[in-house]
């Protein structure tokens, strides 16, 4: 922290005598840092790993390939809506917290979904207009695909063949025909 700290400092400094300290090469000119610029490079870093997460997970998994390619697809897409290249779908993935068993890599990926959400959606207040937008909107898709990824869909408040409403996880539904 000391480090980056120390970094971030030797940009901020106020010497506009020149670039030799004597005066001789003219003022000092320092490119104006975007605010959200390490937010949004983080994003592309987070959703890069993440992409890398489902790769293991269908590298370990075969018969998980299927359903977690178009959750993939979608994480491929936010690399790139943050300005980044992801890459190639296949690509050599990282062995990296690697699951025994379907049910756990199902359930690590989800819980890598939920986290980013979270860390997303607390960045929100901190960053530009536009990219808080889109934090939000990836933060909602995150926490989509860990729904997914769990198998807690959510409610759906759709009737069954019986003309019921659609039960929830536990079993119940609200008075409005809804889960509850």
């Amino acid at each position: 922290m000391a480090a980056a700290v120390a970094a971030v400092g030797t940009g901020c400094s106020t010497d506009t005598t020149g670039t030799d300290g004597k005066g001789g090469a003219g003022p000092r000119q320092q490119a104006a840092v975007p605010p959200g610029t390490a937010e949004q490079a983080r994003a592309v870093r987070d959703s890069t790993d993440l992409l890398g997460r489902y790769d293991a997970a269908a590298a370990a998994h075969p018969s998980l390939a299927a359903r977690l390619a178009p959750l993939r697809a979608e994480v491929a897409r936010h690399v790139e809506a943050f300005g980044g290249t992801p890459p190639a779908a296949g690509a050599k993935p990282s062995a990296a917290g690697t699951a025994t068993s379907t049910k756990e890599a199902l359930a690590a990926l989800a819980a890598a979904e939920r986290t980013l959400a979270d860390a997303r959606a607390a960045t929100l207040l901190t960053v530009p207009g536009g990219l808080a937008r889109l934090l939000a909107s990836v933060a909602a898709c995150g926490a989509g695909h860990a729904a997914l990824l769990s198998g807690k869909p959510g409610r759906t408040g759709k009737p069954d063949k019986s003309g019921e409403a659609e039960k929830g996880g536990d079993g119940t539904t609200s008075d409005d025909g809804h889960e509850g």
